[in-house]
């Protein structure tokens, strides 16, 4: 296969290609769900996906890793692992789906978003087929298939995208023109005027964000089809209690995870400052998270090649060195993205509305918080490799406990400030302990120091900047300022940036011969 980190390379920037696309898209959407959106209606999306990440995890059993893990056994059929994971989730997410269509309206009340029954519909709907998909999905990066898996993606993404544009503009012009026509308001349109209006409301709300997500879902699905029409089910009753066995301690390990990254998006709802308002805050804050886009994205890459490539890489006889090494250069492009959002953020900024804006504050704390979520996805793989996945349950329980403690505490006075520092610290806690217990079960030769360098770097370029514009650019701002006391500004952040590639190629150069990979 050749070197194996030109390897990982090029299957993270494969799978980066749909990943980097969707993020990209779903970022240049930013500016028009903060301008066609209130800061009360995002914040209501904010909060479907939040239940959408949470729920998803439990649908697929954590049988994605468990695929991993099985199909790579000796003695056991590949076929027969998706066959027995397919079934799984197939079943569960099915039974799933019919009891959110069958008390809708209960859900909808509860939620306070009475009359909003057919977005209860749209997220069973949603996370019945990508639980399905998911392990579709891992059978590609299974066989290597990164391109059909980039392809599917990347169709997934469109659809989404173009749902989007057709709801929020050529339709929304629609349904006003109708109105007008009428001699009502909008917002008294009813299905019988605009056909439509059975699946979404007559103005921009956030039903257009979650039917969109629907419709691409359904897209998605739809491509599989010829695969599972070729593929012949192998089941055995045996190997799926096995993967089971392996996999739900994954998956309960996994929900406090992703319940530690979404708990503070349900928490607004009882502990904001602006009780009254928590939608809002919540809409400000999630603005403010897409700007660490660039962070997540790089992490999200990574992982789709990496998890794959552990366990293929795990029986070699220098694996573990190699598995240090990856760290290194994964924390220096981490560093690299942080300096990227933080000296461009006069820029950057822009894409949010104006309401939207006064939550960029967080932005430094969520990317270095996404960062320990990366060096936490390196150094969680002992348990993973080892087959020690029970200790994952104690290590994101901890982070849970962090995460809740400290919004459940200053979220009342600090709102969303409370949600980026809790993220922070809950991602150090949980990347310390798990660091800890995996250099005593499976030793990895991590260079702490290397590690420690290239952080401080990052911070000594970011402070450096700091201090530049507070001695030449005190007052220079986009829109402020001369164009040429802007470009100067910008220039030197610039340089910066190229300063500290020089330092972190110092720190991770390359070893000698008889050390490289």
């Amino acid at each position: 296969m050749g070197n194996p980190l030109k390897q990982l390379a090029g299957e993270t920037a494969i799978y980066g290609l749909s990943t980097i696309l969707a993020r990209i898209i779903n970022f240049l959407f930013v500016p028009i769900y903060t301008r066609c959106l209130t800061t009360e209606s995002y914040g209501v999306v904010t909060e479907f996906m939040a239940y959408i990440a949470v729920l998803q995890v439990v649908l697929v059993l954590g049988l994605e890793t468990g695929c991993f893990r099985f199909a790579n056994r000796e003695g056991t059929s590949p076929k027969a692992v998706y066959s027995d994971a397919l079934a799984a989730v197939t079943g569960v997410s099915m039974a799933f789906l019919a009891l959110m269509v069958a008390f809708a309206g209960q859900i909808a009340s509860g939620l306070g978003y009475g009359g909003y029954e057919n977005c209860i519909v749209y997220v069973g709907g949603i996370l019945a087929i990508d639980s399905i998909t998911a392990i579709l999905f891992a059978k590609l990066r299974q066989e290597h298939k990164a391109f059909r898996f980039a392809i599917f993606k990347t169709i997934k993404i469109i659809t989404e995208t173009t749902a989007n544009i057709l709801l929020f503009f050529p339709f929304a012009n629609f349904c006003s023109g109708k109105a007008a026509a009428l001699g009502i308001a909008a917002a008294e349109l009813t299905p019988s005027d605009v056909w439509l209006l059975h699946f979404v409301s007559p103005t921009p709300d956030f039903s257009y964000v979650i039917f969109a997500i629907f419709v691409s879902c359904i897209v998605c699905g739809l491509l599989f089809l010829p695969t599972l029409i070729r593929f012949s089910f192998e089941f055995d009753g045996r190997l799926l209690k096995q993967m089971l066995v392996y996999s739900l301690p994954l998956m309960v390990a996994a929900l406090p995870g992703i319940i530690n990254d979404f708990l503070d998006r349900i928490l607004f709802r009882f502990f904001d400052t602006g009780s009254e308002a928590w939608r809002s805050s919540l809409g400000i804050y999630q603005a403010a998270v897409k700007l660490s886009v660039i962070m997540s994205l790089f992490i999200q890459m990574f992982r789709f090649a990496a998890e794959p490539f552990f366990f293929q890489r795990a029986g070699d006889r220098e694996s573990k060195a190699l598995y240090a090494k990856v760290m290194e250069y994964f924390m220096a492009f981490c560093a690299l993205a942080f300096l990227g959002v933080m000296l461009y953020m006069d820029v950057i900024s822009l894409i949010l509305g104006r309401d939207f804006r006064e939550g960029i504050g967080i932005v430094p704390i969520m990317l270095i918080s996404y960062m320990f979520l990366g060096m936490l996805f390196n150094v969680s793989m002992w348990y993973k490799l080892s087959g020690k996945t029970g200790m994952a349950i104690y290590i994101t329980l901890a982070g849970l406990v962090v995460t809740m403690v400290i919004n459940m505490v200053f979220m009342p006075r600090y709102s969303y400030w409370a949600s980026a520092f809790a993220h922070l610290a809950s991602y150090v806690v949980m990347f310390i302990i798990s660091a800890v217990l995996g250099q005593k079960y499976y030793p990895i030769p991590y260079r702490w120091g290397r590690l420690a360098m290239i952080f401080a770097a990052m911070l000594g370029i970011y402070g450096l900047s700091a201090g530049i514009d507070s001695l030449l650019f005190e007052n220079v701002s986009i829109g402020a300022s001369s164009a040429g006391s802007v470009i100067a500004r910008l220039a030197v952040h610039t340089a910066l940036i190229a300063v500290y590639l020089v330092l972190a190629y110092l720190i991770v150069r390359q070893k000698p011969d008889k050390e490289r990979f």
